[in-house]
């Protein structure tokens, strides 16, 4: 599976983001897909994850209430909707897909390049 990110940017805190994550080269509906982020100077951390349809999702504690995860099947692409953004949000954003529907890094076979998001205080 190809993934690549995109929507990264610059924002002001209590500001907005939508990520994007298109996939390719195998049945994208087969995998669940996470988002992780990597801030500088710390290890990479889960964000969020959809299950292959949609209908399970699973949220870091720090993003709850703020961030949706959302796939659209027919498009292979996964989305990271990003409200009440604050500076601590500031990483690197990673999409990764996996065959269970987990939090752990390790089990995701499949990994984007990551695109920045950067907010300011």
């Amino acid at each position: 599976v190809k993934i690549v990110e995109s929507g990264g940017g610059l924002v002001q805190a209590g500001g907005s983001l939508r990520l994007s994550c298109a996939a390719s080269g195998r049945t994208f509906s087969n995998y669940a897909m996470g988002w992780f982020r990597q801030a500088p100077g710390k290890e990479r951390e889960f964000v969020a994850a959809i299950s292959w349809r949609g209908g399970n999702t699973y949220y870091a504690d720090s993003v709850k209430g703020r961030f949706t995860i959302s796939r659209d099947n027919a498009e292979n692409t996964v989305y990271l909707q990003m409200n009440s953004l604050k500076p601590e949000d500031t990483a690197v954003y990673y999409c990764a897909g996996s065959l269970a529907m987990t939090r752990r890094e390790y089990e995701y076979n499949y990994w984007g390049r990551g695109t920045q998001v950067t907010v300011s205080s």
